[in-house]
């Protein structure tokens, strides 16, 4: 890609963005296709509780100049399967808790993944270019009664293959943390992934790097959300508010990897194995 890419269209302050199913966007696919996943609606039909809505990143970005392409294109469609399991959660799990579960549980958590994506794409941009300024401003979501207007049925899923077990290991994989530190709660754990991993194929290391990465952006997320709020709600706050969002953030990462992996060698399969953590 030469010079500098832009998206075209109307630039808009507010953009809703309703999804209605949890759904793995594949990455790679191109920024066209991303952004029409992200302005879309997988279902056309709100979930039980509302559906989610969240400020459009995409249309308030600068040019991109062309050595971040790849990269900020990867994020946005981060931003896009991180409201697809937001939405998930809010129809399997949305009738939980008080009048404050959605909020605590779903919303909250999914701001913080949004601003660390979206802090990702103005890091990415500032490396050629100046760095865009406010772009958190754009991470708060909200649950609407209202469902998603119809749109363009979206092209079936990448069919996985039947899952087999995780490669047994002699001893238990070293976990991954977010720091030495506990919480006042504890502090989470979770089973290494990179220790599991094939031999990765030259191709797919980059993306392979950056996901180990989101993965422990997702725990130290989860720690600082722990120490901030884990005294809220009853005694099955924790897992649903913390640790049960942080598998599923874990799930869809790790599946990124094996879909990498994938493309020039075997795919790997079982390794959901890995997404679950606890609270030690």
């Amino acid at each position: 890609m030469n010079g500098s890419w832009r998206r075209q269209g109307t630039r808009r302050w507010w953009k809703p963005v309703t999804i209605g199913a949890a759904v793995l966007v594949a990455t790679g696919a191109g920024l066209g296709v991303a952004m029409a996943s992200e302005s879309g609606d997988s279902t056309g039909a709100a979930a039980p509780f509302g559906v989610i809505s969240c400020p459009d990143v995409e249309s308030q970005l600068p040019e991109i100049p062309a050595r971040a392409a790849a990269e900020v294109e990867r994020n946005l469609a981060l931003l896009q399967t991180q409201i697809d399991e937001a939405n998930a959660h809010l129809t399997r799990d949305g009738d939980q808790g008080g009048p404050n579960f959605v909020n605590n549980a779903i919303i909250g958590p999914l701001k913080d993944k949004r601003i660390s994506t979206i802090d990702r794409i103005a890091i990415s941009i500032g490396r050629a270019a100046e760095k865009p300024q406010g772009l958190d401003r754009l991470a708060a979501c909200s649950v609407s009664d209202e469902a998603a207007p119809p749109a363009e049925e979206a092209p079936p899923a990448e069919e996985a293959p039947p899952a087999e077990e995780a490669p047994p290991a002699e001893e238990a994989p070293p976990a991954e943390d977010g720091g030495d530190d506990a919480t006042p709660f504890g502090v989470i754990s979770c089973p290494d992934v990179a220790s599991r991993l094939p031999a990765v194929p030259a191709s797919a290391q980059a993306e392979i790097d950056g996901n180990l990465a989101l993965l422990q952006t997702q725990i130290d997320e989860a720690n600082a959300r722990l120490t901030r709020d884990g005294d809220q709600g009853g005694p099955n706050f924790v897992q649903n508010a913390i640790i049960g969002p942080l598998e599923d953030k874990r799930v869809a990462t790790i599946n990124r990897m094996a879909t990498a992996i994938g493309r020039t060698a075997a795919k790997p399969v079982g390794f959901d194995a890995l997404a679950p953590c606890a609270l030690n």
